[in-house]
């Protein structure tokens, strides 16, 4: 049932232009529905609707109603990021945009690159001077070093700048050692190589295809028109995450749609290391017919709302106000907030996980409605709260986007027997990954097993896998019938593939898991979670191989196999290590607790009714990564250029980010805060965090 303030905004005339704000719970995502399905059912067509949002994920309640039986046929509504909408662009105009951009071959088409193949171009560039001593000062591994590199270059392209320019505005507002300039030098020709290489070779990554569509195709009479035919009606959904160059556009766009509803969430901009510009976003209001406020929240209750409030006029006072405190907000902070004290980290996950047991049993709290967050949520604390949680039967899954195909157990089995395929290609797997490739692909294979056929049947020197009827018969009791027989089948699968000519190795990959590893018996049949990164890392190899095509001069298959071959190279340099919405970003609100880094909860935009913090001593939920070679807030359009960067500044924004954290997290929390207090933090050091000194004044307070 909608408020009466939401029907305000589903119900307006369809020729309206709104600006819908609130905070986080408000209910404005469920208007932005609501209003694309009033649109649709007063005879507005689906294909004039466009669906903009910062991320894909974002996207969801939209595409289960664009999906759902209810839609009508003739036309589907668009859902696209504004990078998106620029590939597209791009690619449909790529003959007015190839000579005006300055590429050395625009009668060839363009080659779009991904996350990963814009670092292994970038790793050819890079490479070679860090031969010469380039980013000598500079300790990070070369993976962070090159997507620093291209960051640089997304940022100038989001915040509307030329690229040549990052090295000054950087060296600029530096007030430290003098040695820090010469590496932003380094970076800034490293930057210029790269665009360079790409404007020779038809490579573009999303930062080039973005200033494209920016500064030559909207200016276009021919795609301004285009686009303005094709869409006629807007939703632009949290574009407070998105970037500038994104509002630029829609600001130029907006007088030409008939009807328009922006969707700005309050106190927010968590994307701001990414470019996220709140600010901008908000001017965007001045350009609509009404601006609608949406206060009444439908998720935290008042006592949440009380715990948000005190805690962030603590951490941040110029984001929220302070005010008169009553007696009253005493007991509701006590009444909403608990705290799992303990020494050590494990003698506090072992609490959490007794505590979230009686929640389920006791409380009869949907597991899918119990959240455990941290800062980082690193191998060891998943592990360790994983197994605490199963131990008790208890279902549990974990979301972490930064984690790179290469660390997923299935990725690692199917790379090993991709390497046992290939020969040729000279990658020797050890002992220990073939045992491990066994576990993961044989249905009841466990480590002692694996372990011992291992030792029997494989060769290193050769790639050579001896047949199982071969071993001595005490040894395959020892096994079993049942899983040599399944290993029989893998080896025989593998020795027919040798025989074959060899295929690209996204084919390869998609064929040993349909015709083998998804079948009974074997390990990915039942295995989702090992299925969906199976189909990431099939999706990765095969963009790695569309963007490598071009650049050899013929693709016979040798050619192809080698793109496999450098692909699990540059892939085990930790080189590659692009995500996909399908594996890891996921909306859907499985029944199972959701183990989450606290920004990754934010961006899925979903609530719960329990959360749990642990390690909130850890400087992670405040301080922004170490990066030597960019600097989100310098390279932002409200930084005044030739400002130097100090340390009031860093802490302010340190401050400002803690209580938007704190803000966010809380509006997405329905009744209870739980929070995992040790002496003793993850990383083994006392909790002195800017959180703890937070809570630890609040409860004193009260």
């Amino acid at each position: 049932m909608l408020t009466r303030r939401q029907l305000s905004v589903v119900e307006s005339p369809a020729s309206a232009k709104l600006f819908l704000r609130g905070p986080a719970g408000t209910g404005k995502t469920t208007v932005g529905v609501e209003r694309m399905r009033t649109l649709l059912k007063t005879g507005v067509s689906a294909g004039e609707m466009l669906i903009l949002t910062p991320q894909r994920t974002l996207q969801e309640p939209y595409l289960n109603l664009i999906h759902s039986p209810e839609m009508v046929p003739g036309g589907e509504a668009t859902p696209a990021t504004v990078g998106g909408l620029a590939r597209r662009m791009v690619d449909l105009f790529w003959p007015l945009a190839a000579e005006m951009a300055g590429f050395a071959h625009p009668e060839n088409p363009p080659v779009f690159l991904t996350l990963e193949t814009a670092q292994y171009y970038m790793a050819h560039i890079v490479r070679p001077h860090l031969d010469e001593g380039w980013f000598d000062s500079v300790i990070m591994d070369r993976n962070r070093l090159y997507s620093q590199i291209l960051d640089n270059l997304n940022k100038a392209a989001m915040i509307g700048f030329p690229h040549d320019e990052i090295g000054e505005r950087l060296t600029a507002a530096w007030a430290g050692e003098p040695a820090q300039r010469r590496v932003y030098a380094d970076a800034q020709a490293c930057a210029n190589e790269f665009r360079q290489y790409c404007l020779d070779h038809n490579l573009l990554d999303f930062s080039l295809q973005l200033e494209i569509f920016a500064r030559i195709l909207w200016n276009d009479g021919s795609v301004r028109n285009y686009l303005s035919r094709s869409y006629r009606h807007v939703i632009y959904d949290n574009l407070e995450e998105d970037i500038p160059v994104a509002h630029d556009l829609l600001a130029d766009w907006l007088p030409e749609f008939d009807s328009a509803l922006l969707i700005f969430d309050d106190d927010a901009g968590y994307r701001r290391f990414l470019g996220a510009d709140p600010e901008s976003a908000l001017e965007l209001a001045n350009l609509c017919n009404e601006t609608v406020m949406l206060d009444e929240s439908f998720v935290a209750s008042p006592k949440i709302a009380s715990l948000s409030t005190a805690l962030a006029e603590v951490v941040y006072p110029t984001l929220t106000p302070s005010r008169e405190r009553d007696v009253e907000d005493g007991v509701r902070v006590k009444e909403v907030l608990s705290v799992i004290p303990a020494r050590f980290f494990p003698e506090m996950l072992e609490a959490v996980a007794e505590e979230i047991q009686r929640l389920i049993g006791d409380e009869q709290v949907p597991p899918s409605e119990i959240v455990v967050l941290a800062p980082y949520l690193s191998d060891a604390l998943r592990f360790s709260l994983v197994n605490r949680l199963e131990a008790r039967n208890l279902p549990v899954r974990s979301q972490r986007p930064s984690r790179s195909l290469r660390e997923e157990p299935a990725s690692q089995c199917l790379l090993t027997l991709a390497a046992l395929a290939h020969p040729g290609w000279e990658i020797r797997p050890s002992k220990f990954d073939v045992a491990y490739a066994l576990i993961q692909s044989i249905e009841e294979m466990d480590l002692v097993r694996a372990q011992i056929l291992t030792e029997i049947v494989y060769r290193v020197r050769d790639f050579s896998l001896s047949p199982f009827e071969q071993i001595k018969p005490e040894m395959q009791e020892r096994i079993t019938f049942l899983l040599g027989s399944r290993y029989t089948v893998l080896k025989n699968w593998i020795e027919a593939y040798r025989l074959e000519t060899a295929q690209p190795l996204d084919h390869f990959l998609r064929r040993l898991f349909g015709e083998v590893l998804s079948q009974p018996g074997f390990g990915f049949h039942r295995n989702f979670d090992s299925a969906k990164v199976a189909a990431s890392l099939i999706e990765s190899a095969r963009k790695f191989r569309r963007a490598m095509e071009p650049a050899l001069e013929q693709s016979n298959p040798s050619e192809q196999s080698e793109i496999g071959k450098e692909y699990i190279a540059m892939l085990n340099d930790g080189v590659i290590a692009a995500q996909f919405v399908s594996a890891s970003t996921t909306t859907d609100p499985e029944e199972a607790v959701l183990l989450t880094p606290a920004h990754t909860f934010l961006m899925s935009n979903r609530p719960v009714t329990v959360q749990f913090w642990l390690d909130a001593g850890s400087s992670g939920w405040y301080e922004r990564l170490f990066q030597p070679l960019t600097h989100p807030y310098v390279l932002s359009r409200h930084w005044t250029q030739g400002q130097v960067w100090t340390d009031s500044d860093e802490v302010e924004a340190n401050n400002a980010t803690l209580a938007r954290l704190i803000t966010g997290l809380l509006r997405r929390c329905r009744s209870r805060l739980i929070l995992g207090l040790t002496e003793l933090g993850e990383s083994g050091y006392e909790q002195r965090g800017v959180l703890v000194r937070a809570f630890q004044q609040v409860l004193q307070e009260k």
